[in-house]
Order: C-alpha cells, then sequence, then structure tokens
C-alpha cells in the first residue's frame, strides 16, 4: 500500500497490506491476552493510558507533521487535533473508575442484588482518517480503559498515524497481545466484519457503516457507528454581533477543508440580515490562506482525498445549472498537490444536492429564510441527524427551534464542537450508538446481575 501526500502527491511510504489470514492470527492473538488486562483492574489501566498521552504530548511536533503529510490537514490544525484530543483522557482520569465500578443496589434483606460491568472481550476499531485522534481516542482509549483488548484498522489514508497510536500504547506498557493494527484498504475492514469480534466500532460514511451493520447483525454483538452529517446553521435576525456570527459560521463550514462528520454544512439565514451576513462570511473565506499544509498560516490544505473532488465539482455544477450564484471559489487548482478552493454559493434550494447531500469538503451553501418555521422545516429536512446549530441573541427562541431538531447534539452560538462530557450520538443516517460521556464508557462493557443469597 503506497502512501501518498495528497499537497504533493509525492510517495512517503510503502506498508504491507494485512492478509485475512493475519487477521484472523490477531484476533485470536488478542483473545490471548484481554483476560490478563482485564484482571490489571481499571486503575491500574488508567496509568498505562496516562503514559500514553504524556509520551503522545512529549512527541506532538512529529506526530503532527505525520498527519499533515498523509492527509493534507495544515499543521497548525494537526497540533490543536493532537493536544485537543487529549481531553479524552482527562475525562476517563475523572470518570472512569466511577463508571465501570460494581453497584450495590440491594444491600439487606433476603436476596443482595448488584451489577458488575464486564468488559465485551476483543473489539473491532474500524477508524477514520479525517480526525483520527479524536475518532480514535472515542473508541479504542475508552476500550481499552474498560478492559477490552483492541484490533484498530486505521483508515488507508490515515495508515502512519495509526501505527504510532500502536507504537505509543506498547511502548506505555499496553501489551502487544492487547491492542494491534490492522493495515490495509477495504478488503481488510471487510476480513475484519467476517470475523467474530465481540463488538464493532465504525467511523465513517452512512454506506459503509450500512454494509458493516447488515454484515455483523447475525452475530448479535454490539455494533456502534459514527457516521456521516448534513449539519444545519440557522442565523437568527437578532444575532448580536453578524461579522463574528459569519467568521463562526465560516470556520464551522470550512475547518479541515470541511471534512468533518460535524461540520456546518448547510447556511439559513433570516432575510432581514441575509445580505449582510452573506457579505462578512465571503470577506472571511477570501482571507483563507490556501496552499502548503505545511505553512504554519494556511487554513485550507489540501484534500485528502483526491476522488472527493469529482464530488465536490458535481455538487457545485449541479447548484449553478439550477440557479444558484457563486461568490467565491470552486474550482481545483492547477499543479500539484489536491487543493480545491472554499467555495461559497448563494440562491440555493433543496432541489440541490449542495442542501442534501453530504459534500464532506469546503463548500457551503446558504439559503435566505423568512421566519424560524420556515428554517425549522428545511433544517428538518434531511436523512441526517447529527448536529444542528442556532445563532441568536434569545436563549429561548433558540431553544424552540433546537427542540424540534431530530440530532444527536445541539448548539446554541456554538457548532463544530465535541465535548467528553457528553454523549456523541446520530440519529437516522448519521449512525447508531453513543461515545463519550457515562454512556461511552459503559459502551464497552456489558452489566452482570448478581442476585445473591447469603
Amino acid at each position: 500500500m503506497i502512501i501518498i501526500n495528497p499537497a504533493t502527491e509525492q510517495e512517503i511510504n510503502t506498508l504491507s497490506e494485512d492478509t485475512p489470514s493475519k487477521v484472523a492470527e490477531r484476533l485470536q492473538t488478542l483473545r490471548n491476552g484481554q483476560k490478563a488486562w482485564q484482571a490489571l483492574g481499571v486503575s491500574k489501566r488508567l496509568e498505562i493510558i496516562t503514559r500514553f498521552g504524556e509520551l503522545i504530548k512529549s512527541n506532538t511536533e512529529e506526530l503532527a507533521n505525520i498527519l499533515t503529510s498523509e492527509t493534507g490537514k495544515p499543521i497548525q490544525q494537526s497540533r490543536n487535533e493532537i493536544n485537543g484530543a487529549h481531553n479524552r483522557i482527562d475525562h476517563l482520569q475523572t470518570n472512569a473508575e466511577k463508571w465501570l465500578a460494581s453497584e450495590k443496589l440491594v444491600e439487606e434483606g433476603q436476596t443482595l442484588e448488584s451489577i458488575q460491568y464486564e468488559p465485551l472481550g476483543v473489539v473491532a476499531n474500524i477508524s477514520a482518517w479525517n480526525f483520527p485522534y479524536n475518532v480514535g481516542y472515542n473508541v479504542f482509549l475508552y476500550a481499552l480503559v474498560a478492559g477490552n483488548a483492541v484490533l484498530y484498522k486505521p483508515s488507508e489514508f490515515s495508515s502512519l498515524t495509526g501505527l504510532e497510536f500502536e507504537k505509543y500504547l506498547h511502548q506505555a506498557g499496553v501489551p502487544k497481545d492487547v491492542f494491534m493494527t490492522a493495515i490495509g484498504g477495504k478488503e481488510v475492514g471487510q476480513a475484519i466484519l467476517e470475523l467474530d469480534f465481540d463488538g464493532y466500532f465504525f467511523t465513517g460514511s452512512y454506506a459503509t457503516g450500512k454494509h458493516i451493520i447488515q454484515t455483523v447483525a447475525p452475530k448479535m454483538v454490539p455494533v456502534q457507528l459514527e457516521l456521516g452529517g448534513k449539519d444545519p446553521l440557522y442565523i437568527m435576525d437578532d444575532v448580536a454581533d453578524i461579522k463574528q456570527s459569519a467568521i463562526n459560521a465560516a470556520e464551522g463550514a470550512f475547518y479541515n477543508n470541511g471534512q468533518s462528520c460535524c461540520a456546518v454544512e448547510r447556511i439559513y439565514v433570516h432575510e432581514k440580515i441575509y445580505d449582510e451576513f452573506v457579505e462578512e462570511l465571503v470577506k472571511e473565506v477570501k482571507g483563507y490562506k490556501i496552499g502548503d499544509p505545511k505553512n504554519k498560516d494556511t487554513f485550507i490544505g489540501a484534500i485528502t482525498r483526491p476522488q472527493q473532488i469529482e464530488i465536490l465539482d458535481n455538487q457545485v455544477n449541479e447548484a449553478l445549472e439550477k440557479g444558484a450564484q457563486k461568490l467565491t471559489g470552486g474550482n481545483a487548482l492547477e499543479g500539484v498537490g489536491y487543493f480545491y478552493e472554499p467555495v461559497v454559493l448563494v440562491g440555493v434550494n433543496h432541489d440541490m444536492k449542495i442542501m442534501k447531500e453530504e459534500s464532506f469538503g469546503p463548500i457551503i451553501g446558504i439559503q435566505k429564510v423568512s421566519s424560524d418555521e420556515e428554517a425549522i422545516d428545511l433544517m428538518k429536512d434531511t436523512a441526517y441527524g447529527l448536529t444542528s446549530a442556532v445563532f441568536s441573541a434569545d436563549e429561548e427562541r433558540a431553544k424552540a427551534v433546537l427542540s424540534e431538531m431530530n440530532t444527536g447534539t445541539v448548539y446554541w452560538n456554538c457548532c463544530d464542537r465535541v465535548s467528553p462530557n457528553l454523549p456523541w450520538s446520530g440519529r437516522g443516517n448519521s449512525g447508531v450508538g453513543s461515545t463519550l460521556s457515562s454512556q461511552g464508557i459503559r459502551a464497552f462493557v456489558q452489566p452482570k446481575a448478581y442476585q445473591m443469597r447469603p
């Protein structure tokens, strides 16, 4: 498997893909190692994961350069991701022992009743390339702390980062038969699905998630899917600062080249402030520096998957053919690298793919609305249910809109944000199950009810 730098199109490494037989061998190795790992106890496992976090911190610059070289993510955004993901470890240190401890429910009488939480066993984590630290930590760190062994398959577009996870987990003290990687593309992923793991945790597209859940359903084991989104943002006419709202909305749409499941993918603006908001947003986007991801001032780096450019072009061109207007950007840059100018489209509607289908790139459509009711109807017009956001000076007015949203997360005056204190979950085509929070800790254990008569 050849690893290509999307900013230079140069080969930066070559890795050997794992065969189905190797994946099967690793599953057996992990089964042999899991029980001893479970026997260590939560506090000891936390100590090891804490050491892992310190090792990552000590090597942030090297790891950021690896991440940038294989994904095209701007170097400062790579640093931000690595440093920001550490809050998952802080969350585990604060909460894991509490949420994994046995619960005594009835301590008097003829029958004593309690719950113990046991690991699932050996879990498969098929992960994503766009935020490998964030989405990876959400699964494999929580799974390890809960006492599971993990087979981690990084995306083929972030395999070098995945191997760094393995290296530093082992250095921190996670046994080699407790965390292992599987390197390769969809063939390796399919081999994992055909084996008998005790749980499957996937981050990626709806189409792949649907295939996974259909394939592993007969195994009757836990499956969690963190999938895509078509996340709406509504800008009300009472926002305190239109310019700042536009700046925040633009960042929510274009950070990491818009390659985020919870990126703002469509914007609705009240007609009373529409023109001013659009003017300020376009001004902000035109100021974004596009180019070499290793440059600390770059905000728009390379598109990670070159085939995504065709999808973006298709959405933009279809919208233009149906009457939308392009205010800036919208072209793949000529020359070396997979670069795409950030695009702002207005005059859009829900007959256009840009307002209905996930874009996963640096493009945004802005639609004018005349009322909160119209905004609600348009925001709800989607098969996805990950996040939705409202910018407004009026909390109650914002809540009235957010209460109508069938999404796992809602935002008031913020967007594109994940906190380990809160469950991260999707509805509809955005997935099933929750990571993070107390629910994300207990996602990796199964309860056993004890009814004991002394």
